[in-house]
């Protein structure tokens, strides 16, 4: 089979004022980045605000290997399949990061023939929108310190700095740095650190910000750092907001692409589910409901992570209710979650391996029935899994009360996603029901930890460190014990430890410190030895990636 990029390069795009005026989108409503892309203006939205909405199907997965498990290719398969069986659908996905793209994971724009394009664009700049973020939040890093600089009226202790600077790149030589070393003229010495652009706040502000003056209210309350009485000092208080918020004015808008079969596509926003909350932007997905009878939308990493952050934040915060859920579940992820963890181990058959992972999907599809959405796992077929394993799987969902449909989406678009897309309509036939939060927001912050590790995790308790306690402490000083939580933890297994796979039980998870985003509106609970500064892997993807004489790009998957 041909590699992503040959597939993507050989489609022939239509123009992008078609696939907006496909969706609903007027032509004077687009803000066109050439013929292919394109931002969606506020005037579409303000047309739109008495529109009835559409069904939203969220698509969600198990725990992965780290090659993935194709749930963008499976939302992008069944976007194209729901237009193939005659429903209007749009499909609303996150946008690729610079780190993954260069480093192990690849990019976010599907794969095979169920793929987002331009591709290349997308995976690389696109339209400037992460690119803006990054801006954004070092001009503020950047203010913060010359304040520090310039004399320092708000008595800012800095050693309180929790400001970060940000990189799209998977860089762990700047997770821990010196600033200010030059001599008096160059700074003020001290301890910095960088963290890669989807997890800073000002990626969660962005997507979860309802319209502009939203936004500069959201930036206004970031916290970032302490004066010498432990007071907050916040981006207002810098008067960095009007700056920010100039930066970020285009960012803010939706993008409009297309898929493989030209079913309409925004991407918008990026955070990592892993050490953010993991969903695209709340504009997006409230614009795909005016437009679409279904929109699709996908949360990021195992339901664990991005599903339930899904739920608890973005869900609760913009109001947003789903039809249906989608669980990507693959042979080879449940191989990997019964012991086939040695690099390509995963690929080979191994039913017995296979069997002892399934408690991994069983966990994940009981966690999404616990907020009384329909409930679907959708099997993405690979070429290596066998009939034996398949059978296994379909069995062990039957007895969940679940339907497991295969796709073959990668290989076959839309057409092998028809089943899916049908079963998708079934379940969304009904109004949705009223969903169920993991966590009420009363609930003291250690309670709501606890909360998702007991009931989401499955696991026994918490343990929070010396720093997380003082954090805690801090956090009801401030009145700000009322936010939800946002989960930072590794994507590979329901603890807080990698190695621990399949459905782990009695286990303790770790938090070693939690974070105040006041902007976001959230807590971000570090546990374990989870970094918001990856880095690059022994043999990067970005060894492969080159550019021909013409501008042609190879090696990008």
């Amino acid at each position: 089979m041909k590699t992503d990029i040959e597939i993507a390069q050989e489609c022939k795009l239509h123009p992008i004022t078609e696939i907006a005026r496909q969706a609903g989108i007027l032509e004077e409503e687009l803000e066109c980045y050439g013929n292919s892309k394109a931002k969606i203006s506020d005037s579409c939205m303000e047309r739109l605000a008495n529109e009835t909405d559409g069904k939203l199907v969220l698509v969600t997965a198990i725990n992965p290997t780290p090659a993935g498990e194709g749930k963008t290719t499976v939302t992008v398969g069944l976007g194209q399949a729901l237009h193939r069986i005659g429903k209007r659908a749009i499909i609303a996905l996150r946008e690729p990061s610079l780190g993954p793209v260069f480093g192990l994971k690849g990019g976010a724009a599907g794969g095979g023939y169920a793929q987002v394009v331009p591709m290349e664009d997308i995976n690389l700049h696109f339209t400037g929108d992460i690119h803006a973020i990054t801006t954004a939040n070092n001009l503020l890093a950047a203010l913060l310190d010359n304040h520090l600089q310039q004399g320092n009226v708000l008595d800012i202790d800095p050693r309180s700095v929790v400001w970060k600077r940000a990189l799209d790149m998977n860089d762990r030589a700047l997770r821990h740095i010196v600033i200010g070393m030059g001599g008096k003229v160059n700074g003020v010495v001290r301890e910095d650190s960088f963290q890669i652009t989807v997890a800073s706040e000002i990626m969660a502000v962005l997507c979860l910000a309802a319209d502009l003056a939203d936004l500069k209210k959201r930036l206004g309350r970031i916290i970032v750092a302490y004066n010498h009485s432990g007071a907050p000092i916040t981006a207002a208080d810098l008067h960095a907001v009007g700056a920010m918020a100039a930066v970020l004015k285009d960012a803010l808008k939706p993008n409009l692409v297309q898929t493989l079969e030209h079913t309409p596509c925004l991407m918008h926003g990026g955070p990592f589910a892993n050490i953010a909350h993991g969903c695209n932007s709340v504009r997006a997905t409230q614009l795909g409901l005016k437009l679409a009878d279904y929109l699709v939308t996908e949360a990021g990493f195992g339901a664990d992570l991005g599903g339930e952050k899904f739920i608890d934040i973005k869900c609760r915060m913009a109001g947003l209710n789903p039809s249906a859920v989608v669980i990507v579940a693959t042979v080879q992820a449940l191989r990997y979650n019964g012991g086939q963890t040695k690099k390509g181990a995963w690929k080979e058959a191994a039913p017995e391996a296979l069997k002892s992972g399934l408690p991994n999907l069983g966990k994940h599809v009981e966690n999404m029935k616990k907020t009384g959405v329909p409930v679907v796992v959708a099997l993405n077929r690979f070429a290596t899994d066998t009939a034996e394993e398949i059978q296994i799987i379909q069995d062990y969902c039957a007895g969940l009360g679940v339907d497991c449909v295969e796709t073959e989406v990668f290989a076959k678009g839309g057409a092998g996603g028809e089943a899916l897309a049908k079963k998708v309509v079934e379940l969304t036939q009904a109004d949705a029901p009223q969903l169920r939060y993991f966590y009420p927001l009363d609930l003291p912050v250690e309670e709501k930890i606890r909360r998702i590790v007991q009931e989401v995790y499955g696991g026994a308790d918490v343990e929070f460190s010396a720093a997380a306690k003082r954090n805690l402490q801090q956090v009801q000083d401030l009145g700000l014990d009322g936010l939800p939580v946002c989960m930072a933890k590794t994507q590979y297994s329901l603890t807080d430890n990698p190695a621990l796979l399949a459905r782990p039980e009695g286990f303790t998870v770790h938090v070693s410190e939690v974070r105040i985003s006041a902007g976001a509106g959230f807590l971000v609970v570090i546990t374990g030895s989870i970094m918001t500064m990856p880095g690059l892997p022994k043999v990067p993807a970005a060894d492969g990636i080159d550019v021909t004489d013409d501008g042609k790009i190879t090696g990008l998957f």
